[in-house]
This record gives C-alpha cells, sequence and structure tokens, in this order.
C-alpha cells in the first residue's frame, strides 16, 4: 500500500482565541485529487496554510510523505518537502515580469549574475504546458486577472512539488484555461503527484476529484468517494441543512428609468465602443459576455474607476459628470469590484474602518469620528448581512473570502444608493454565501435600486437577472429578456464581434 503523501490527525488552531479548527482530520493518496470542501469560514485554507507552513498547528499531528513532522514547518521547509500551494489571492509582485515571479528566490545564475536568458526560455517551458501563448518578459501587473492566475500555476509547477495545493484555482479563468488546468492536473495525476483540491464551483468537480472531505464551522464531517456521492449530499453536508433554492428569483414590479449610458467609449483595456442601454429601479441588468468582451472596463467607466473617452450618463433623467469614484458616490452609484481585496477593501484595517470609511460624513461631527455611532452602524450591517466575524474590530484580511466580499456591500448598504454594480459577485465564495449574496442583491432590487450585474457564471445570470446583455469586443451584440433566454443563445451572441 502505498504511503499517504499527507497525513493530518487532530488538528487544532485558533485565532484571538476563537478556533478556526478543531480536531481536524485529512489524507493525501498519491495520483489522486482529494477535494477539500466547506463554506467560506470553514477552515479550509487554514489547514492548507498549516500543510504548507504559512501558519503553526497549535496542537495535533502532521505526517508528510509517511514522516511525522515532530516541528512547525516553516514555507521553504514545506517547499523543500515537496508542497507547493497556489493560494487563492494571488500572491505575485506585480512589478517583476513573469519569468521573475516563476523563479523569484530560484533565479538561474551565472557566476552569480542573473541568466535571464535561461529564465525565460525555462518559464517559456511551463507557459507552454498551460497553452499561454505569452511572452515571459512581460511584467505581470500588464496581465488580466486570469492570465495572472496561471501564471501562479506556473510557478507552482515549475517547483516540482509532488503535493500541489490548489486553492480556488479557477476563480478567475476562462472555460479554455480551465480545460486547460485539468489536462495539466490529468498528467500530474498520471505522474504520482497529489493534488488537494478547494472550490466553490462544485460543477466542475465530476470532472477531476476522486474523494471529497468536508469541513464545517472548523470540524471535519466526513471524507467520501466522489464516484459514490452527489452534489446535493455535498451541499447538505457542508452548510448542515439542504438548500432547496440555488437561485432565490424575486419578482418587482419595475419602476422608471434610473441610469442611462448613451454612446459611452472608453480606452481602458480592450475598451468599450459607443455603449448605450438603460437601466430601470428595481430592475437586476446583467451584463455577460466572454474574458475581454469589455463588461468590467464598462462598469469600471460608469463608476468612475477609469476614464471614459466619450459617452454620456443621465441619472433619473439629468445629466451627470462622474471623472472618479468620488463623483459616482457622490450621485449614489456605487461599485463591488470583481478583485475586492486589491480594489474593495483595505484589509490591515478593521471590519468597523472598512464599512463605515465612505461614510465618515454620517459618522462624524465636526470631523471627528462618534465611536459609539461607528460602532451602532457597523455592528446594524454585521447583523444584517450576517458577517461572521469575533468582532467588529477584527481585521479584514482574518476574515473568509464570503465575509469579505459581505464587507464590501456593506461599506455601500449606508448610503442612499441609486444603483449598485457588482462585478463578479460571488467569485470564490461558498453556496450558502452565495444565497446571501443573492439575497442582498433581491433586496435592493425590492428597495427600487436599479442593479447591475458583470457576471461569467451564466447560471447565476440566467438565474438571477431580469435582462442580459451580451457583449463582445466591446460592443453590445444583444439584449435579451433572461426569461426567453438560455446558455447557447447568450454563448451565440458572446461570440458575434463587430
Amino acid at each position: 500500500m502505498a504511503i499517504d503523501l499527507v497525513r493530518a490527525e487532530h488538528i487544532y488552531k485558533a485565532f484571538s482565541g476563537v478556533a478556526a479548527l478543531e480536531d481536524v482530520a485529512f489524507d493525501l493518496k498519491p495520483g489522486e485529487v482529494h477535494a477539500l470542501l466547506g463554506e467560506n469560514g470553514a477552515g479550509k485554507s487554514t489547514l492548507m496554510k498549516i500543510i504548507s507552513g504559512v501558519y503553526t498547528r497549535d496542537s495535533g499531528d502532521l505526517y508528510i510523505n509517511g514522516n511525522k513532522i515532530a516541528h512547525d514547518l516553516n514555507p521553504q521547509q514545506a517547499q523543500s518537502l515537496g508542497i507547493g500551494i497556489i493560494h487563492q489571492e494571488l500572491n505575485l509582485c506585480p512589478h517583476l515580469t513573469i519569468a521573475e515571479n516563476i523563479f523569484l528566490n530560484r533565479e538561474f545564475t551565472v557566476s552569480g549574475f542573473l541568466n535571464s536568458k535561461k529564465q525565460n526560455e525555462e518559464s517559456k517551458k511551463y507557459l507552454k504546458t498551460l497553452n499561454l501563448d505569452i511572452e515571459p518578459n512581460i511584467r505581470v501587473s500588464e496581465l488580466p486577472v486570469s492570465k495572472q492566475q496561471m501564471v501562479e500555476i506556473c510557478k507552482t509547477l515549475s517547483m516540482n512539488a509532488n503535493i500541489i495545493i490548489m486553492d480556488e484555482p479557477t476563480s478567475a479563468l476562462t472555460e479554455k484555461e480551465i480545460e486547460d488546468l485539468f489536462k495539466v492536473i490529468g498528467l500530474l495525476k498520471k505522474d504520482g503527484k497529489g493534488i488537494i483540491y478547494i472550490s466553490h464551483r462544485l460543477e466542475e468537480l465530476s470532472r477531476i476529484v476522486d474523494r471529497v472531505t468536508v469541513l464545517r464551522d472548523g470540524r471535519y464531517v466526513k471524507t467520501l468517494q466522489f464516484a459514490e456521492t452527489n452534489l446535493n449530499e455535498i451541499i447538505s453536508l457542508m452548510v448542515g441543512r439542504t438548500l432547496t433554492e440555488k437561485f432565490p428569483r424575486i419578482e418587482v414590479s419595475r419602476g422608471e428609468r434610473v441610469l442611462e449610458v448613451k454612446d459611452f467609449s472608453s480606452p481602458a483595456g480592450v475598451g468599450v465602443k459607443k455603449v448605450s442601454f438603460n437601466l430601470y429601479k428595481g430592475e437586476i441588468l446583467a451584463f455577460a459576455g466572454l474574458m475581454g468582451a469589455g463588461r468590467t472596463e464598462l462598469v469600471r467607466a460608469v463608476s468612475g474607476a477609469d476614464k471614459s473617452t466619450e459617452g454620456e450618463i443621465r441619472l433619473n433623467g439629468k445629466s451627470v459628470k462622474i471623472h472618479n469614484p468620488a463623483d459616482a458616490i457622490r450621485q449614489g452609484v456605487f461599485c463591488v469590484p470583481e478583485d475586492r481585496k486589491k480594489d474593495g477593501l483595505c484589509v490591515k484595517m478593521t471590519l468597523a474602518e472598512n464599512i463605515t470609511m465612505p461614510s465618515l460624513d454620517i459618522i462624524s461631527k465636526w470631523g471627528v469620528i462618534l465611536r459609539h455611532l461607528e460602532s451602532k452602524k457597523t455592528n446594524e450591517m454585521v447583523r444584517n448581512l450576517k458577517i461572521k466575524t469575533p468582532s467588529i474590530e477584527q481585521y479584514v484580511r482574518n476574515l473568509s473570502g464570503g465575509n469579505q466580499q459581505k464587507v464590501v456591500v456593506g461599506k455601500w448598504l449606508m448610503r442612499n444608493a441609486q444603483v449598485v454594480i457588482f462585478d463578479e459577485p460571488t467569485r470564490g465564495i461558498d453556496v450558502a454565501s452565495k444565497i446571501e449574496i443573492y439575497n442582498i442583491i433581491n433586496e435592493l432590487k425590492r428597495n427600487g435600486i436599479g442593479v447591475m450585474i458583470v457576471s461569467s457564471e451564466l447560471p447565476e445570470v440566467l438565474g438571477m437577472s431580469d435582462r442580459v446583455i451580451v457583449m463582445c469586443n466591446g460592443r453590445i451584440t444583444a439584449e435579451l429578456n433572461t426569461l426567453q433566454t438560455n446558455q447557447e443563445e447568450i454563448l451565440h451572441y458572446a461570440t458575434q464581434y463587430t
């Protein structure tokens, strides 16, 4: 019988006295993909960071390649034992090139000098493995999020690890990139490597996963052979109850036009070209399209994050000028961005500071923050949004992905919103937290607020929106009634280059 690559027993870990893991067990065998599943905050990432040396365990036993680890690992020691981790949050240096990121701290040198040519040649091999036709001397900051995620994967593959931890590796990838990644995973399995796979996109598990272990609230629940279970059972184990409705759609009478965008163009990224659309009160308008279609560029320009080159925005029938996010906030146009850590949060600040930051005028008097009012408003938001945190003074970086997303949403619910834009609102969060986000969106709709959603998940688009605008190459190619369309029709228009 083959020796387990990883075996963890009775693992306990606490932060500030709050248990994140309690009596958790897990094992990984050679040549298998073992999915670790659970809601946000279940302890998945914490366990993986213990195995990869990022965190120390408070108690419990850890075995790597059959050998008991008597002491706590650090990341360098974990790497020397053949452990590689692809973090959910990108861990790249944006000012460095692709090759410099892939071989960071493992540079190719000759007589003490960097051998860039050799480093670029080796990087090309790993880029080719993932069918990436990009030059290794490009700065990472110039790449879209999907390509940065692929660079992160290349970096881990280059370490020749036997134990590969993939934490939400497909969250920012296109379908084509996911297919390429799954082919690589198949090759790694044949080579006897073990892969620990964390994902909230449960529908993709059937394509690669051998076994499943479920955690809930920091505790071990069950390990199953994937072929002997189904998604409904897995979801029930994850949340402790049966979720009967994946997309809680509500019907609301559409109100007057709240937002009108006419002949809008933007130079950002691929840019948007002469885009026009309307949004109504109490409506959810979704924007669909393939990666690079211009959806994110459009909503960033409308919300003032990027500059527009021409066009007009009318709010409640009046022409408004939005040159930056501050202008948008003053007009009641708020955006929940795609990259919540980079653009939506200050991760080194507390939950209370993040939620109240855009509303200092509401909680201040004579330029002084009223702490009791800050605490009151924040606690109300924590209760209303069901944010899991030991305290409103908890640093946001210590919250799970789903709870971080709720904090981003909570910032804007304190303001008088006219339009709320969600760019990939449920990326990287679990099924139960998704439904909570959907319910928040529904509440905005019920209150007569215009909601825009950019989503790469077509079931989400069809399950939540009233209308769908399809984009390709920076232009609108179709406007569809959600109840009268399907995924095939949306994909048809998503590939109609103009």
